[in-house]
């Protein structure tokens, strides 16, 4: 039997598919195939008028039958005159079963080219840089707005509703005077001014009518 290339070059366990398989798959099969033996019976005697040594695996739980031809000729032509046939009141649907044939017994550890994704990661892969950070973004509206706010003066940010208090920035005093004549000491005496706290305001619920 001819078989073809391998799936992909370079690979560990080489994979190969039958470029013409010699088994076919029934589907949907009868509950009553798998429990009663004479229906079972008459049911391999469809495929056995195309090979007399044709095998049958039953699977149950999928309600499917395989049946391995002993070529691929014998596949074929039961293919194409059982398909959307009728047995015992049902369609028999066939399919072909694609043989797989695994070059090595062992199971071959994976590439390591995604090894750097693990944890804790060993070193990094052949060519990684690091991402440089972006330039932060500064807003130089703002600055400006700040810069010309003078000592004493404050400036609204948001303005206040009947129902919620406005949101005012005042400016600190300038403390020049007090550097160029007073020393570190008197300085640290002086009292600090007081922070008044925003006053909320009355609420006042609305008449519904």
């Amino acid at each position: 039997m001819q078989r073809g290339e391998a799936v992909e070059e370079g690979d560990t366990v080489g994979v190969q598919f039958t470029d013409r398989p010699d088994s076919l798959v029934v589907c949907k099969v009868a509950e009553d195939v798998f429990r009663d033996e004479l229906l079972r019976a008459r049911f391999e005697e469809l495929f056995r008028a195309f090979d007399p040594e044709a095998t049958f695996q039953f699977f149950k739980s999928f309600r499917r039958v395989r049946i391995n031809f002993s070529n691929a000729l014998a596949a074929a032509e039961a293919r194409a005159k059982l398909h959307k046939s009728d047995f015992n009141g049902r369609e028999v649907r066939l399919y072909f079963a694609q043989s797989v044939h695994i070059g090595s017994p062992r199971l071959e550890p994976p590439k390591p080219d995604k090894q750097f994704l693990l944890s804790p990661p060993p070193s990094p892969p052949v060519g990684w840089e690091q991402a440089q950070d972006a330039t932060p973004v500064i807003n130089y509206d703002l600055l400006c707005a700040i810069a010309r706010l003078g000592p004493g003066e404050k400036y609204e940010l948001h303005s206040g509703t009947p129902t919620t208090p406005s949101v005012v920035v005042h400016v600190c005093e300038s403390d020049q005077d007090s550097s160029g004549g007073e020393d570190d000491m008197d300085a640290f005496k002086r009292p600090r001014p007081k922070i008044v706290q925003t006053r909320r305001p009355d609420y006042i619920p609305a008449i519904t009518q």
